[in-house]
């Protein structure tokens, strides 16, 4: 297995799994193509023409030395520079290291990861919201994100991994909606009547367990185990969190119960006004399984890897 061929394996694999549908993500790329052929020949230079072929921008190569066979992969939820050096060390001490993967993207995936949160204007309205209000909510929040992220100093890991020659690249929309289906899926199918069976349900996950034990499990944020659930509405991808606004259009919408990652202050006290319930699964816990379920795609593809856990992931295979 080579770089290139995982990236556009684990590429495919994520719009399988993306909660707009395959073929809504494949007609975002069809008419970024025809944006693309109108522009000028000094406009396609300056283009990025991985948007192309890759609808999310957070998931990326971020360093490749050429290396054709990966058989060793350290794996984090965050990868940067001292993870990288640990790698390094590890190298040094006879630890094959082919390959470095975090999760939470670095680099120009971290530059640009905003981008993939207009993914939230069709998962609002898949949840009830009007289109054009979805729109008009998603927009404003994404601009806020790529403001907090602009002056960030982007490249540091990069360039680590680079001095290093360590191969690096990103995995995070494509395993949050890994994690996105596989809840939701789990949900609708067992139907749970109250927050306690989401609970027992959740910490029944071999992930959510075992953060149970070395961090934190899930949480119920508002509510209460005796509060009937209603219809369920699982949050894990998209980038980050939408817009605070979004919670009374979905609360309108008629979703009763909540189930994210992670979840910020003003978005709590909306959904307290605005009587959903919030149970929040864990924020690395929910990555962590992301990760495993994208992993077991790609060892079921190209055979069982030699996996290097670190910062916050843990290797579980189904």
């Amino acid at each position: 297995m080579d770089l290139k061929t995982l990236h556009k394996f684990v590429i495919e694999k994520g719009m399988e799994k993306d909660p707009r549908g395959k073929k809504e993500v494949l007609e975002l790329l069809k008419q970024e193509k025809i944006k693309y052929d109108k522009f000028s020949q000094e406009e396609k230079e300056e283009y990025d023409i991985e948007k192309l072929t890759n609808p999310y921008s957070d998931t990326r190569i971020l360093f490749s030395n050429g290396n054709k066979d990966i058989k060793s992969v350290m794996v984090g939820i965050d990868i940067e520079t001292p993870e990288i050096l640990l790698a390094d060390t590890l190298r040094k001490n006879g630890r094959r290291i082919d390959l470095i993967v975090t999760h939470h993207p670095e680099g120009r995936a971290y530059a640009t990861f905003y981008e993939v949160m207009n993914m939230h204007s069709d998962i609002l309205h898949k949840q009830g919201v009007p289109i054009n209000i979805a729109e008009a909510l998603t927009e404003p929040r994404m601009l806020e994100v790529s403001r907090k992220v602009n002056p960030q100093n982007h490249t540091r890991a990069v360039d680590a991994a680079r001095l290093l020659n360590l191969p690096f690249m990103s995995m995070h929309t494509v395993a949050d909606n890994f994690v996105n289906n596989y809840l939701q899926k789990l949900f609708d199918k067992q139907k749970p009547n109250k927050i306690e069976d989401i609970m027992k349900i959740l910490n029944n996950i071999p992930e959510y367990k075992h953060a149970s034990k070395v961090a934190k499990g899930p949480t119920i944020f508002v509510g209460s185990k005796e509060k009937k659930a209603g219809k369920i509405f699982v949050d894990m991808t998209g980038g980050t969190e939408g817009s605070v606004d979004a919670i009374e259009k979905l609360a309108q919408s008629g979703i009763g119960t909540i189930i994210g990652m992670h979840m910020s202050e003003e978005h709590y006290k909306n959904a307290s006004k605005f009587h959903i319930n919030v149970v929040i699964a864990g924020h690395i816990s929910s990555d962590t399984l992301g990760m495993n379920l994208l992993f077991d795609e790609i060892e079921k593809k190209f055979g069982k890897l030699d996996i290097i856990e670190c910062s916050g992931f843990k290797r579980i295979r189904r």
